[in-house]
């Protein structure tokens, strides 16, 4: 395979180790070879459980060019299908929506519950005739995609074969512990896309660090200083930044938003930014928690899909759309640097760049993270050759 890219070195020691070579956020091929490794294998975002809030609203998604379906089931319950009918592959639902009673594919009607089963063929048996004993139902219901919620963000594991989702992201389940509870989308005032000419794992790469702070976020930087930030890091899982100082946004009449019940006094004044590998970016505060699902559009772009949460469903609409506002300009400050850095991944002299030993960790971590995969992943198709 003439793509295949030499990652020894960003396995090294930080003090030694280089980044990802160039190929990783330009090239085509390894792009495919990362979506197979890196976003299939294991757990990766696809999108949240408010976009589809009650039972039969049903959202098509395209994920890395699989059509994909979130449904919310009769039961309540959270569902991943292919968006794909078992008859002729039509594409079952185009657009947002909500289904009434079974998902019917608009080319021949073949007609699935929200729970995927096939349960009506018209005419398949010839006119009036829906059967034949050749066509079995109960083999013939929708694939699932095997998914799992948390932090109202919904996980898929495409390949089917990763260990649970519990299992898989327990130290950080346990980590943020205090979050597991009831969260409060804003709505749409609290939700926003960002369309940025990036790789996706640079957006990874940005958000893991506090290094950037006091050149890219002066103001955050003015009341959190780069010296408030400390590291988070768990190998193979995540990485991510805290701060010690988090301040809580006011109204003009110094009201906030309410505390989430229950939790540490650590939240008080620390608030925490981690990346749960490979591609959800989540932040906690005592009043909102956030998540951010990259959705990777190729090489050289990627899809943020911003969220905001609350410990309450009867929130200051006021006050959300400040808090969306001022997270929106935060985000949009980093657009520069990651556009940015995609360019210059176009200089072929350049190495994959080296780590501050003090300041990169979480980014290293996430290289290394990404290096062990892909090397996994070779050694799998190799063996099967």
């Amino acid at each position: 395979m003439d793509h295949v890219t030499e990652i020894d070195a960003v396995q090294r020691p930080i003090e030694q180790a280089n980044g990802l070579p160039n190929a990783h956020y330009i090239d085509l091929a390894v792009f495919e070879e990362e979506k197979n490794a890196l976003l299939f294998s294991g757990w990766s975002g696809l999108g949240v459980a408010a976009e589809i809030s009650e039972i039969g609203d049903a959202v098509p998604l395209t994920f890395l060019g699989m059509p994909l379906l979130m449904v919310r089931d009769k039961s309540g319950a959270v569902r991943v299908f292919q968006n794909t009918c078992r008859h002729r592959g039509m594409i079952l639902v185009s657009e947002p929506r909500k289904i009434e009673g079974a998902i019917r594919c608009p080319y021949h009607s073949w007609c699935y519950s929200t729970e995927g089963k096939l349960v009506s063929t018209p005419h398949v048996g010839g006119p009036g005739q829906n059967t034949h004993e050749g066509i079995d139902r109960a083999l013939l219901g929708l694939f699932e995609i095997r998914s799992h919620v948390w932090m109202d963000v919904v996980w898929i594991n495409v390949s089917g074969d990763a260990p649970d989702f519990e299992v898989a992201n327990a130290d950080l389940l346990s980590r943020w512990s205090d979050f597991d509870k009831p969260l409060f989308h804003g709505g749409p005032d609290s939700t926003f896309q960002l369309e940025i000419n990036c790789n996706w794992k640079l957006a990874v790469e940005n958000y893991c660090e506090s290094y950037h702070l006091p050149w890219v976020h002066p103001g955050l930087n003015s009341y959190s200083k780069l010296e408030d930030h400390y590291h988070i890091e768990k190998a193979d899982t995540y990485a991510g930044q805290g701060t010690y100082l988090y301040r809580q946004l006011t109204d003009d009449h110094g009201q906030t938003f309410p505390d989430f019940s229950g939790i540490s006094d650590k939240w008080d004044t620390a608030a925490e930014y981690i990346t749960a590998f490979p591609n959800v970016l989540l932040g906690v505060h005592r009043d909102h928690t956030f998540a951010i699902v990259l959705v990777p559009e190729g090489p050289e772009k990627t899809v943020e899909n911003i969220h905001f949460y609350y410990a309450s469903d009867t929130t200051d609409a006021a006050l959300r759309a400040k808090n969306t506002t001022l997270w929106k300009e935060v985000f949009a400050e980093d657009v520069f640097v990651v556009e940015g850095m995609q360019r210059g991944r176009h200089g072929p002299k350049f190495d994959g760049g080296r780590f501050s030993p003090a300041m990169d960790g979480p980014t290293h971590l996430f290289h290394a993270w990404v290096a062990a995969r892909i090397a996994k992943h070779r050694s799998a198709n190799l063996a099967a050759e």
